[in-house]
């Protein structure tokens, strides 16, 4: 069964590329504007947006529908575009010439709920939440050993593998096992949801790179 896709760009390059995800299962329809996504308003269905079509605060363009799972694809990625499209809305956001079969995981991943960044902005976006957000009570951390509590901290507040395992004095293998039973005690499935779940924030969050 194929799986419909929306495709809005202007570039016929880009397109092309885009297109090759019909070779992995989906239908793919295109659109040139921003204006092209309202007919596609009520359908549930997926988009991949070229960045360049991002609406700015003062451009005179309709808004993005809401109930769309839009994924921006930039040419040149950057964390405050890619802040910019999911306020915009979006689900997710990418670089537009990553290979199909990444594109085709990243919106099979998007249609079960989740958001999709890069490792990048995902590690800016938790710094973020750690200056800007005060951790609450400890209620988050009940069935939690005391250092799978140190390590949720760390990961709360943006910080890698490696130098948790550095901070700690442990493997990054360890590291890695810890934030596993975390996760599972916790139910979060990525970092930026247990960051949320520690500052006392709860609601859905992005994904984008593994434990």
């Amino acid at each position: 069964m194929t799986l419909p896709v929306l495709l809005l760009t202007a570039d016929a390059s880009l397109y092309r590329h885009w297109s090759g995800l019909t070779d992995v299962g989906w239908a793919p329809a295109h659109g040139t504007r921003l204006a092209d996504l309202a007919p596609w308003g009520r359908r549930g269905v997926l988009v991949v947006m070229d960045a360049r079509l991002l609406p700015t605060a003062d451009a005179s363009v309709p808004p993005i529908p809401a109930g769309l799972q839009i994924v921006v694809a930039s040419t040149h990625p950057g964390d405050p575009e890619g802040q910019r499209a999911l306020v915009a809305g979006a689900v997710g956001y990418v670089h537009a010439y990553m290979p199909v079969q990444g594109l085709d995981r990243v919106l099979r991943h998007v249609m079960g709920g989740e958001i999709w960044v890069g490792k990048s902005m995902l590690t800016r976006m938790l710094s973020q939440i750690g200056q800007a957000v005060p951790e609450p009570d400890q209620d988050w951390a009940r069935d939690l050993t005391v250092r799978e509590r140190d390590v949720a901290r760390y990961v709360a507040q943006g910080h890698s593998n490696q130098s948790i395992a550095d901070s700690l004095g442990i493997t990054e293998r360890t590291v890695r096992a810890h934030i596993s039973a975390i996760f599972e005690k916790m139910g979060v499935t990525d970092r930026l949801m247990l960051a949320l779940r520690v500052h006392g924030i709860d609601q859905h969050a992005p994904r984008g790179v593994d434990v």
